[in-house]
């Protein structure tokens, strides 16, 4: 019986391998490299680095390249675990794959962000969007998009103040409290994710957003970029953070698959 049950169970495994076509689908890339540009909350004691610690021909013949870096986890396009504002709350080697691999959803407010730099995301605006492009299910990772992502690096302008070591005059749109619990509470979600640096907005003072989903289990996606590439549904999101042990976040790649249309 259970040489049957291994044997079903490679069948099942070679059958959906076999099923991923990926010719079928391409890939956007929704994350910031990392590098001397990269943005910071403006209170962080540091920024990446990069030391070189080799890199040349070898006494043996060969080409060697080496670097040793060091970066805040929260820094980048980078996930926050819920840990980072829950005592309780996993952490990032901990978090389950089902909610960093997932069917994603973008809710596009650039429009009103537009007028309105720190504009919140609010329920009515995901009734909407609802409206239009049916409920979102359980397990869905939520990509805002605002549009703030084409003002990187510019700090001045993505964060809405560049003064050293103060966050207290930032401005940038993000989730209102409404908006996250609805989310989070009533719908779910995955992760909440964002092309700003924080799904708290800018000018917020107690980052009820980040609490609110972390009171859940719910991790944050922080500082994507082309969200613009994306259809508003109907595509699958891999966010891979760094597996930090006991980490309260991480540095991520983040990549869509979006299904190719077929030829006419």
């Amino acid at each position: 019986m259970t040489r049957l049950y291994l044997l079903g169970l490679l069948a099942c495994v070679l059958t959906s391998a076999q099923a991923l076509d990926l010719a079928s689908y391409r890939m956007v890339d929704l994350s910031h490299p990392y590098n001397d540009d990269t943005l910071y909350w403006p209170t962080s004691p540091s920024r990446f680095e990069k030391k070189q610690l080799a890199y040349g021909d070898t006494p043996g013949g060969w080409f060697y390249s080496a670097f040793a870096i060091c970066t805040p986890e929260h820094g980048g396009t980078h996930l926050d675990a819920p840990r980072h504002f829950a005592a309780l709350g996993a952490v990032t080697d901990a978090l389950p794959l089902e909610k960093l691999i997932a069917p994603g959803v973008v809710i596009d407010v650039s429009e009103q962000a537009a007028t309105e730099p720190d504009y919140l995301l609010n329920v009515a605006d995901i009734e909407a969007f609802e409206s239009a492009h049916g409920r979102i299910a359980p397990g869905t990772i939520v990509l805002l998009r605002t549009g703030w992502s084409e003002f990187w690096p510019d700090a001045k302008r993505y964060l809405g103040d560049d003064t050293p070591g103060s966050a207290s005059n930032l401005h940038f749109p993000s989730y209102g409290a409404e908006a996250a619990r609805f989310l989070v509470e009533k719908r779910g979600v995955a992760l909440l994710g964002v092309d700003t640096a924080s799904i708290d907005h800018g000018p917020s003072r107690d980052f009820i957003v980040h609490r609110i989903a972390a009171a859940e289990n719910v991790g944050g996606l922080e500082n994507l970029t082309n969200l613009d590439q994306l259809p508003t549904t109907g595509f699958t999101v891999f966010a891979l953070p760094m597996k930090i042990g006991d980490g309260s976040g991480g540095p991520v790649r983040v990549v869509a698959l979006v299904p190719r249309q077929p030829a006419l």
